[in-house]
């Protein structure tokens, strides 16, 4: 039987924009046992995709030790192709690992088989730059620039259940606020005290609110809450899949360039992804009902921006409208 490896070590909403071609991976190698090398955050989501036969999550090595230990069994392994498809500094120095019986290599380690060597990969938005990836591998076709197809994340619906927002003390019609970002990321966020203030405009008009997030959101959460009684914290409550399925039912979403909005976001929400120049423009907004508003700095975007675009979209009212 043929073996193949995938790499992909994070990040959230990394993870929501790779599941295409992971699933176009599956596709070319039906008859394979496909490993994925991923790290502890991402193994269940990984599970509940069904497209891996193991899930290895020693990927990002922080010892002399584990490296010495990764090392070892990926060689034992003995794999018939690898997709790097996480393409970091680090990941690209894995392929020597199996010197000197290499494997076919997908990715841009110096000698690959399948190397990707186009000049503007690092310029590409993401989903552009992982399918002309395959492309180079021979299992998918040439897309034009910007027309490389986003994710389908139904498996996740699906497995989220249709009393998902049920579940989670949400009635419809309801709206999804992601305040949250990376710990290193904080030129994403848009302040929480106008997130709040949007909450209490959104309770206002009817709408129930979830806040989305995990520990490091609890904060956000609580002052969201205490701005806007009657909204639900969600923070460290929900699965991966539950992202998605619940961003399949609301009303809108507006969230930061961060995991859940892009899972709510590739799941069909319509809403905001707030972004600033740190996130790169055209490198990873979503391609979906989603709308992006992209700010020199967040920490200035005024709400009245925000309840705009939201109007604009047919998705809200403007503030005190009959």
């Amino acid at each position: 039987m043929k073996r193949v490896l995938v790499i992909k070590l994070g990040a959230l909403g990394d993870f929501a924009q790779c599941f295409g071609v992971m699933t176009s991976i599956r596709a070319a190698h039906a008859d394979a046992e496909i490993t994925l090398l991923t790290t502890p955050p991402y193994a269940q989501i990984a599970r509940d995709s069904g497209l891996f036969d193991r899930i290895e999550t020693d990927g990002r090595v922080k010892s002399p030790r584990h490296y010495w230990r990764l090392f070892r069994r990926l060689r034992a392994d003995r794999y018939d192709r690898v997709y790097d498809l996480h393409t970091s500094s680090r990941t690209k120095q894995y392929r020597w690992f199996f010197w000197p019986r290499f494997p076919e290599w997908s990715g841009i380690s110096p000698g690959a088989s399948h190397r990707q060597t186009r000049p503007d990969r690092d310029a590409l938005h993401n989903l552009d730059r992982l399918a002309d990836q395959l492309h180079v591998a021979g299992i998918a076709p040439a897309y034009p620039l910007g027309a490389a197809p986003a994710p389908d994340l139904s498996w996740a619906v699906k497995l989220s259940g249709k009393d998902v927002a049920k579940r989670f003390g949400l009635k419809p019609p309801f709206a999804l606020l992601a305040p949250g970002a990376s710990p290193t990321g904080n030129a994403k966020r848009w302040p929480v005290e106008r997130y709040a203030a949007l909450a209490a405009i959104l309770r206002g008009q009817g709408m129930g609110v979830g806040v989305l997030g995990g520990p490091a959101e609890a904060e956000a959460a609580r002052a969201i809450l205490a701005a806007a009684p009657g909204s639900v914290d969600l923070t460290c409550k929900t699965r991966v899949v539950d992202l998605a399925g619940l961003g399949a039912q609301a009303a809108l979403v507006v969230g930061n360039d961060t995991g859940p909005t892009h899972w709510a976001a590739y799941a069909g929400a319509p809403g905001l992804m707030l972004m600033a120049p740190v996130s790169r423009e055209g490198h990873c907004e979503p391609r979906a009902k989603m709308q992006t508003l992209m700010t020199p700095d967040l920490k200035v975007l005024p709400l009245e921006t925000v309840i705009a675009s939201l109007v604009q979209q047919g998705l809200t009212e403007p503030p005190g409208a009959a």
